[in-house]
């Protein structure tokens, strides 16, 4: 008899609490789509008011100012101009952190939209055009309004929620720090100190409704190289009293090329060694002494990426000295591979099913574009995944491409980025509560 109260009691508090989970979410729901409209108007506003990496001073400041109203406490200055909010929930758990990028890209906008920008100013010391590119301004405006839907139920949260507004995704201005790295620096992810990340990007490839995501190595790291060719300095017409450096550095191109195609075993990841710029020479009938080059590569796997490191060194190197030349290689490390922690990535992608319905959550190919959230995900677990932000009934490649004049959002995804980013934290504190604050 003992026994059976005993489980009875149990069944009756599981219930309960059960009970209590459906109630919030359905709080969260309705509070993430009675904001649709008020995110919306943020995202315009940030759009047609775009500002470059470690220069989002006013976006920084309508951020602060959100937040505040909230009560939610506010660091402002964080890598510069990055904005951090912390709120505490009325219970114990851990500490999540959600994450959204806040600057723009130096292009000029080709979109017809009633708040398409017309900013200009100046990148590396050069007057350019200023648009939101990549999408920064939905991912601002959306997590604004996850925050304004967390504080709503503050009481009852199981844990501390850390909101990172992060300058400089797209890297900071020549000579400067910023971005995901500078903020890990400064100690975004201490005091008090993350148990656990989540981002969102939107896609323009992916239709409105959608989720996207990838256990393991999902976006590539970003490496850059620099070779120096020196050679010998000749006329033009008389190649033999010299050591070309172009015709040098021609086949190291060629052999740069065969490390993928030879070396990389492309059916476990994909690899790049792109050659993107290339400088030498000030007359047609001078054979120059120099050349340098520079080009990046991308990588999915740590162990690949040592791999074509030392044999872009090696090419280089080999066929220089071949050649009678020299070649001097320097290879500089820009973003980690994005990796999403496999057993977070499990436990939560039932949430993001929850949230957008089973089959409107898919797998995504791995892609060789780079994303600094990778350096948090360095430090702590992380799971980072793609919103769709296409038209229903567009195509992926009827629509622009991210960093191109021509990119456009579909705002219809917006509430679902809300409810997902939402969710995520409230899930995560629920399974582990008793880690405390």
């Amino acid at each position: 008899m003992k026994n059976i109260i005993i489980t009875a009691v149990l069944l009756s508090i599981t219930n309960l609490a059960s009970s209590q989970d459906v109630v919030i979410k359905t709080k969260i729901s309705k509070k993430a789509e009675s904001l649709e409209s008020k995110v919306i108007a943020w995202r315009r506003d940030f759009h047609q008011n775009p500002e470059l990496g470690n220069r989002e001073f006013k976006t920084a400041e309508k951020i602060a100012a959100h937040l505040r109203s909230l009560g939610i406490e506010v660091q402002t200055g964080v890598a510069k101009t990055g904005v951090v909010g912390i709120l505490k929930g009325g219970k114990p758990g851990p500490v999540v952190a959600l994450r959204a990028d806040i600057d723009a890209l130096p292009v000029k906008e080709r979109v017809n939209l009633p708040f398409a920008s017309k900013v200009e100013g100046e990148y590396n010391g050069n007057p350019v055009n200023i648009m939101h590119a990549c999408g920064h301004d939905t991912h601002t405006a959306i997590l604004m309004g996850t925050a304004e839907i967390l504080a709503s139920i503050k009481s009852e949260l199981k844990g501390t929620v850390k909101f990172i507004f992060q300058p400089a995704e797209e890297g900071p201005p020549e000579g400067e720090e910023g971005g995901a790295e500078l903020m890990v620096k400064e100690g975004v992810l201490e005091n008090p100190k993350v148990d656990v990340i989540f981002g969102l990007h939107i896609n323009a490839q992916t239709e409105v409704g959608k989720i996207k995501y990838r256990p393991g190595g999902t976006m590539a790291s970003s490496d850059w190289f620099t070779i120096k060719v020196k050679g010998k300095q000749s006329h033009g017409a008389s190649p033999w009293y010299g050591i070309d450096p172009i015709v040098t550095a021609s086949q190291i191109i060629i052999g740069l090329q065969t490390i993928v195609s030879r070396s990389a075993n492309l059916t476990e990841n994909a690899a790049v060694v792109t050659v993107g710029q290339i400088s030498a020479g000030i007359r047609n009938n001078i054979i120059p002494e120099e050349l340098e080059m520079k080009g990046t590569i991308r990588t999915l796997d740590s162990k690949d990426q040592k791999m074509i490191h030392a044999k872009v060194n090696q090419i280089a190197t080999n066929i220089a000295e071949s050649a009678g030349a020299t070649a001097e290689v320097s290879i500089t490390s820009k973003t980690l591979i994005t990796y999403n922690d496999p057993t977070l990535t499990e436990k939560m992608v039932p949430t993001l099913e929850e949230v957008a319905g089973k089959n409107n959550v898919n797998l995504a190919p791995a892609t060789t574009g780079a994303e600094d959230f990778s350096y948090y995900q360095d430090k702590i677990p992380g799971l980072y995944f793609f919103l769709g932000g296409m038209a229903k009934g567009k195509t992926a490649t009827e629509t622009a491409g991210h960093h191109t004049p021509d990119f456009y959002i579909d705002e219809d995804g917006f509430v679902l980025g809300m409810k997902a980013m939402a969710n995520l934290a409230l899930d995560y504190m629920e399974m582990n509560a008793q880690k405390g604050k």
